[in-house]
């Protein structure tokens, strides 16, 4: 079945760095559109990146542009999400989404930014 399965979460310190890992199964991954999301309680979810399906196309938001960085590899199946000089307002549950007939999205990764 479709699956997505994020992983490398945890806790680091303002300014720090973390790399967000996305193992996807059950579709053509190099077909389709990739992307995160982030979500903290009581707020909608957000999206922070999106990569085209060969990989040459991005996107973020302001709030994580030039600090964000998403990439994949299609022989792999795998996105990954690149964050440096993190704050603490970036502390959320991180997703792995992708539009396969429908959305479908990982468990999610708690990602938490504090000192």
């Amino acid at each position: 079945q479709v699956q997505l399965v994020e992983s490398g979460g945890g806790l680091v310190q303002p300014g720090g760095s973390l790399r967000l890992s996305c193992a996807a199964s059950g579709f053509t991954f190099s077909l389709y559109f990739m992307s995160w999301y982030r979500q903290t309680p009581g707020k909608e979810r957000e999206v922070v990146a999106v990569i085209s399906p060969a990989g040459g196309t991005t996107n973020y938001p302001d709030s994580v542009k030039g600090r964000f960085t998403i990439s994949r590899d299609n022989a792999k199946n795998t996105v990954h999400l690149e964050m440096n000089s993190l704050k603490p307002e970036d502390t959320a549950v991180y997703y792995c989404s992708a539009f396969v007939r429908s959305q479908i999205w990982g468990q999610g990764t708690q990602v938490t930014v504090s000192s």
